[in-house]
């Protein structure tokens, strides 16, 4: 909501302060579809060379982000914390063999079942499952664990911000590209030098269009993007360092309900669940399905 209202806000200061300063549309819009065939298409053309189709798929899927928010709300982070005090608390009363039944077949596990929302994401199930299955097989240092994590995490992390990446690598060469535009509209201009002054002052005026679309794309439409949808991906990627915590603090042989406040938290401020919310759930929280 807040995105649409900021475009709307763009065009309306940038265009309105332009025509209330006395300056005509009608060059800008005689210029514009050429000047953003020019531009916007240079742009696109170069993001489809320097980007791989993965990258590409991510980026498309990446606006949709942008204007949907955050994937993971209060009521996910809530679940999260419930699966793993349930996952942790039946291995410690039940053993690692009461375990092994729900992390090798999640699907069909009755725990992980109560929670769709993260079924869904199969990173998250396979970084907990992995994860203890590491338990499982008696590699119990908690450090070699974190270890682990982190560099799953990492590469996770690294290949999520692609789309942003590539965004922004697009929008630092728009403004390059305004200038390939302009320098042709002079081109065109210097081409017909013997036009009288009005004529070549509208041609001249249609070649800065150029560098204007080029700088305006840029810095007020595809950096601002770019930016949100890394700060998009960052505050996803903190649903995954919960896991990390609550089994770090597990191995550290914690008590569930300890593990389970540790991860709490590290829950973003505006998505964190309260203690006596957490404690409520967690008290009607059945430790093994």
């Amino acid at each position: 909501m807040f995105q649409i209202i900021g475009i709307v806000l763009l065009f309306g200061m940038v265009f309105g302060s332009y025509i209330l300063a006395g300056g005509k549309m009608e060059v800008i819009l005689h210029s514009l579809p050429y000047e953003l065939m020019a531009i916007l298409g240079a742009g696109v053309a170069a993001f489809m060379i320097g980007n791989s189709v993965s990258t590409i798929k991510a980026t498309l899927g990446g606006f949709g982000k942008v204007f949907a928010g955050n994937k993971w709300k209060k009521k996910d982070y809530v679940d999260l914390l419930s699966l793993l005090f349930q996952l942790t608390k039946t291995m410690k009363s039940k053993g690692v063999i009461a375990l092994e039944s729900h992390i090798e077949k999640p699907a069909e596990s009755a725990i992980f079942q109560k929670y769709p929302r993260i079924m869904k994401d199969h990173f998250a199930i396979d970084f907990i499952c992995d994860t203890l299955r590491m338990m499982t097989m008696n590699l119990e240092d908690p450090h070699q664990i974190e270890d682990a994590m982190d560099k799953q995490l990492e590469k996770h992390h690294h290949e999520a911000q692609a789309g942003a990446h590539a965004l922004q690598t697009m929008a630092d060469g728009l403004p390059a590209l305004g200038i390939v535009a302009a320098v042709l509209g002079v081109i065109k201009t210097m081409g017909s030098i013997t036009e009288p002054p009005e004529v070549l002052g509208g041609m001249i005026g249609g070649a800065l269009v150029g560098t204007f679309l080029g700088v305006f794309l840029a810095y007020g439409m595809v950096g601002p993007f770019a930016a949100r949808l890394k700060e998009i991906v960052d505050g996803d990627h903190a649903f995954y360092k919960i896991i990390q915590s609550v089994l770090v603090a597990h191995l550290h042989g914690n008590a569930a309900q300890i593990s389970i406040e540790i991860g709490r938290g590290d829950i973003p401020s505006g998505a964190q669940p309260s203690f006596a919310e957490m404690e409520e759930t967690l008290t009607n929280a059945p430790a093994e399905a």
